[in-house]
């Protein structure tokens, strides 16, 4: 039997890792193998070019640059994780994957979307998610959860302009208007439960 794999993603601030860590664990108590990983990162090649690409100063890497890293680091955790753990049964529930580089690098970082599928069809064969859950927040909580999270200070990424990250946001609007079979808006507001029953309500169509 085939497993699934689903991945969250959204903005800075709208609980993307704290859901991941409940969906698998939903997931789970209804009886079903999962894998929680996260991007970048989620097999040893991966998380060495994690540390590249969150450390340091927000101009170490050109656009260019860092769109190319995430996709080699895409491509080993697809190939060490996230696809063996698939054929074996398993569902994989992983905290970004391929839609946030099409918003920080293809949209808002100016890269085009058309340059990063392309990156990601060479890399990864363009293997897309079962389902893409985008967790989504007024733009003055998420900001305010973010600070609330990071203390003042994020990695490299995260720590671009607000204007930026407006952008990042609209993006990932866009890609669940354009595909909406895969890609589901999430509303990220209320409790931490009152979300991931959400998120599971989004899946039901998936589940056994």
């Amino acid at each position: 039997m085939s497993g699934k794999f689903i991945t969250l993603e959204g903005g800075e601030g709208v609980g993307k890792s704290t859901q991941a860590r409940r969906l698998a664990d939903a997931l789970r108590a209804r009886g079903l193998d999962v894998v929680l990983t996260r991007e970048p990162g989620g097999s040893d090649g991966a998380e060495a070019i994690r540390g590249l690409l969150l450390e340091g100063e927000g101009d170490r890497w050109s656009m260019p640059s860092e769109a190319l890293l995430f996709a080699a680091a895409r491509a080993d955790h697809l190939a060490k994780t996230i696809r063996p753990a698939v054929q074996a049964g398993k569902w994989v529930v992983c905290d970004r994957f391929l839609d946030s580089s099409r918003a920080y690098q293809g949209i808002a970082g100016g890269l085009g979307d058309d340059n990063v599928l392309r990156l990601h069809a060479i890399g990864s064969g363009g293997v897309l998610p079962d389902r893409t859950l985008v967790l989504d927040l007024a733009d003055e909580e998420a900001a305010a959860r973010a600070h609330a999270r990071d203390g003042g200070s994020s990695d490299r990424i995260g720590g671009r302009d607000p204007d930026f990250h407006a952008e990042v946001v609209a993006a990932f609007r866009e890609f669940a208007r354009q595909d909406p079979d895969r890609v589901r808006l999430v509303d990220a507001s209320g409790s931490a439960e009152q979300v991931t029953e959400r998120l599971l309500g989004q899946l039901a169509d998936l589940l056994p």
